[in-house]
């Protein structure tokens, strides 16, 4: 498989700018893997396609509003500043990206101020690691609570720049599941984001289990891929980590050959980074850069919720790993035709 196989194109009005009014009435394509069906459903409906003892495995990670803008020292530029991932906790390190980035050189110091002007942050450059990256130092005293608190009032949520829009207060509760417990995300798992408060007591009172895992997604996650020849592709590193709970629901679940469903990509990526010998679920945790493209063989999970991707991306390749290229190109086809949502905001695809 070469890059090229997964070009298509999409209509830019078919990219959501913003989610469907009630998280689980956006629209669903159910892809029949041994049937070669595809059908046209409303996202509640989800549920009508498991049982008792089947197995959702969802990603818990919480985007955080990592995107700030602050005054560089003296001359009182105006800087973004996007936090990629904390470095070092107590030191209050963090990898970031700076724009325009000319303008920020080691030992500069930026200013945070909230919208009355009261300086809330100052944070230092330490190091240079890309000509975009930065390490800084935030220097505060407070407590961790206090900290997040700060950038709590001073962050905007991480819209993805294809979303083309100014953030609004309608991101900050969207752009985030309902089930978000791990602060460490700078996007969020979008497939999880369709399902409401209401669905998932409907799946308790199935008898569906829930196994919790996390992956914290980077901006790797939209990096673009740069060689035709899928397997000189490197991912970036994302940390993850499967507690031993979420894979004994998992493994009981395979045990009694039941639908395991990855709830997204990310979670698909967890998993298929933490397998035992036996092909099993093990608890694990640390840093995953796998990239999965066809031919690959899943271990655990058959079936499948995720959003529809945009072209020649990482995300749509694994998916056609696990759909199979030619029916989920096919299913993409029909997506267009049938004029569904693209991307973070828009509608949701279930592979089985």
């Amino acid at each position: 498989m070469k890059l090229s196989n997964f070009k298509f194109e999409l209509p830019q009005e078919l990219i959501a700018k913003y989610p469907s009014k009630e998280r689980d009435e956006s629209r669903l394509m159910v892809v029949n893997r041994e049937t070669g069906t595809i059908e046209h459903k409303v996202f509640k409906e989800v549920i009508h396609y498991f049982d008792e003892g089947d197995a959702l495995i969802f990603n818990n990670t919480k985007v955080f509003p990592a995107r700030l803008f602050g005054k560089k020292e003296k001359t009182g530029a105006k800087i973004e500043v996007f936090l990629l991932r904390e470095l070092n906790h107590s030191a209050r390190l963090w990898d970031v990206l700076v724009d325009p980035a000319r303008k920020i050189r080691v030992g500069n110091k930026l200013y945070f101020t909230d919208p009355e002007g009261n300086e809330l942050l100052v944070a230092e450059v330490i190091d240079n690691t890309t000509s975009r990256g930065r390490t800084i130092r935030f220097l505060f005293d407070g407590t961790d609570e206090e900290f997040n608190g700060e950038l709590e009032k001073l962050g905007k949520t991480p819209l993805p720049k294809y979303i083309n829009r100014e953030v609004e207060a309608i991101d900050r509760e969207r752009y985030q599941t309902i089930y978000a417990k791990e602060n460490g995300a700078v996007a969020a798992p979008t497939a999880g984001l369709h399902f409401s408060q209401n669905l998932m007591k409907r799946f308790e009172l199935l008898g569906v289990s829930f196994a919790e895992i996390t992956l914290h997604i980077g901006l790797g996650t939209f990096r673009n891929i740069e060689v035709e020849d899928l397997s000189k592709h490197k991912m970036d590193a994302e940390y993850f980590k499967i507690p031993e709970s979420a894979a004994n629901i998992v493994n009981k679940a395979k045990e009694n050959k039941k639908r395991i469903c990855s709830v997204g990509t990310t979670s698909m990526r967890a998993i298929e980074s933490a397998i035992s010998a036996e092909s099993l679920l093990k608890s694990a945790e640390g840093w995953t850069n796998k990239f999965i493209y066809p031919p690959y063989d899943f271990n655990l999970a058959n079936a499948m919720i995720t959003n529809l991707h945009l072209p020649k991306s990482s995300l749509l390749i694994m998916i056609s790993a696990f759909g199979g290229h030619e029916l989920i190109m096919e299913a993409y086809h029909e997506a267009i035709k049938e004029k569904y949502r693209f991307y973070s905001y828009g509608d949701a695809m279930l592979i089985l």
